[in-house]
């Protein structure tokens, strides 16, 4: 059936075409520009209520009710439990240890875990990000007390089975192994570590050997550390009242204590770095992948707004600057983007394309043009309303269902955001002048702060790179 619909849109989107030979006449027809409606009023985002308290053992509680399905949406987001907690010789660890999550509890295994969010019409999942790992929980409203206290079991008393350990060892070294023969996962390795150095940001990628190295007793020993009430958010969203989810709240974690001393706060990630020139070998190869990149701002500075807007214009989507320029206009790639990267202690700004091996170097020209270009010319009005309502609808769509606004909700604060940024994001983004874009644009995006890694074969771009200075061939 979505094969057949699907099938259907795509022929009624290219009728007009496919029937022209069928109008009465060219001059009756009505001209584009004359048949196209004008733009509606932009509508307000809707700022929901957020009701906020603080357990006695220093969890926060945020509950978002909200009318609608008769669903209810559970995040709890662990700050500092991420990547950035990983030991230098260990990076990715944050990844084994969320997906180890809800693999087996104090009381129940792995199968007996999904079979209960199952029946309660859900399911309960984590993940790990720089900054925090996050559990997700849903279930139909009558079910919220059953899936908070399972959130809770598999949050709070993972057992880490041997069995699945191993199981998720053997996965991870799987995906791994495919991951490293793709040129896009050498490349955004290699662009954290230029732009980030020795600092965690720059090492969340796996080895084989870190992966190897996990043990069930260090995976309880780290789920410990990291797992704090004190350093965690649980959002509530849904067809629940406030009162009732501050009840479930307090039964499911009131009495979770802290566990010996916990983590370091992650340092300030670096604001400067020596641009580097990296090319990483790979013979035989009829494509190079490129990546340019410097350090950027973390994700509550002041200049935050206007340099998310300026990533959209420049490189954030099919219509922005680089997509259209070395896509359309030069036929160099099927996509290209940039923009920034915001964490909590620091951020990045990284751009990159796969293109053909013979116009590597151009591509990079017409990178760095569009670098300079954002950087010293105010964007025209035009441009500014389209991408503007382009960020205002699409966070509006993407933030349309419960389960992703409570997820909003806590990655913004795992990043250091507050709840409020939920409602203001947007109108601040309204605000933004040409000005102020092409201001953090020269800051950010200056073509002379830019690493740049590609990866491809030497004896094809060798000599295309030289313009751009001395390049370190690697084969890793």
């Amino acid at each position: 059936m979505k094969k057949l619909m699907l099938t259907l849109a795509v022929s009624l989107a290219f009728a007009p075409a496919a029937f022209a030979a069928d109008a009465p006449s060219a001059a009756r027809a009505p001209s584009p520009s004359s048949a196209m409606p004008a733009y509606g009023a932009d509508k307000p985002i809707p700022t929901p209520k957020i009701v906020k308290k603080t357990l006695a053992n220093g969890m926060t509680v945020w509950v978002v009710p909200r009318r609608g399905l008769p669903r209810v949406d559970y995040v709890l987001a662990v700050r500092g439990a991420g990547f950035a907690a990983d030991a230098s010789d260990n990076p990715g660890f944050a990844n084994l240890l969320a997906g180890m999550i809800n693999e087996g509890s104090a009381r129940r295994d792995s199968r007996a875990i999904a079979e209960a969010a199952q029946g309660m019409g859900g399911s309960v999942a984590a993940g790990a990000a720089s900054d925090g790992i996050s559990v997700s929980a849903n279930a139909v409203s009558s079910q919220a007390a059953g899936m908070m206290a399972l959130l809770a079991e598999v949050a709070r008393t993972p057992n880490f089975p041997a069995r699945e350990v191993e199981l998720a060892k053997a996965n991870a070294l799987q995906g791994l192994r495919a991951l490293e023969a793709t040129p896009r996962f050498r490349a955004e390795r290699a662009i954290n570590q230029a732009v980030y150095g020795e600092h965690p940001y720059g090492h969340t990628q796996p080895t084989a050997e870190a992966i190897n190295s996990v043990t069930q007793d260090m995976l309880r020993s780290e789920h410990a550390r990291r797992f704090r009430p004190d350093r965690t958010l649980l959002v509530i969203s849904g067809r629940i009242n406030e009162r009732d989810a501050m009840k479930l709240a307090q039964a499911a974690f009131g009495d979770w204590k802290a566990e010996g001393v916990g983590l370091a706060d992650t340092a300030p990630a670096p604001r400067a770095a020596k641009p580097a020139r990296v090319l990483l070998a790979r013979d035989g190869s009829v494509q190079s992948t490129i990546r340019v990149g410097a350090p950027g701002i973390q994700a509550s500075a002041d200049e935050q707004v206007p340099l998310r807007l300026a990533s959209t214009i420049l490189g954030g989507g099919f219509s922005s600057r680089v997509n259209l320029n070395l896509r359309e206009q030069k036929g160099y790639t099927y996509g290209a983007s940039a923009g920034a990267r915001m964490n909590r202690v620091g951020g990045a700004i990284v751009g990159g394309a796969d293109v053909r091996n013979e116009v590597t170097g151009a591509a990079l020209t017409e990178y760095f043009n569009e670098y300079k270009r954002i950087g010293s010319e105010l964007v025209p009005a035009d441009e500014m309303t389209m991408n503007k309502r382009y960020v205002a609808g699409s966070y509006l769509i993407n933030n349309q269902l419960q389960g992703a606004v409570a997820n909003t909700l806590a990655q913004n604060w795992l990043i250091g955001l507050p709840p409020e940024f939920l409602g203001q994001y947007v109108p601040l983004v309204q605000k933004v002048t040409p000005q102020q874009v092409r201001d953090v644009s020269k800051k950010y995006f200056a073509p002379e702060s830019q690493s740049i890694v590609v990866v491809g074969d030497p004896a094809a771009v060798g000599e295309q790179l030289k313009p751009f200075g001395e390049f370190k061939v690697s084969e890793k």
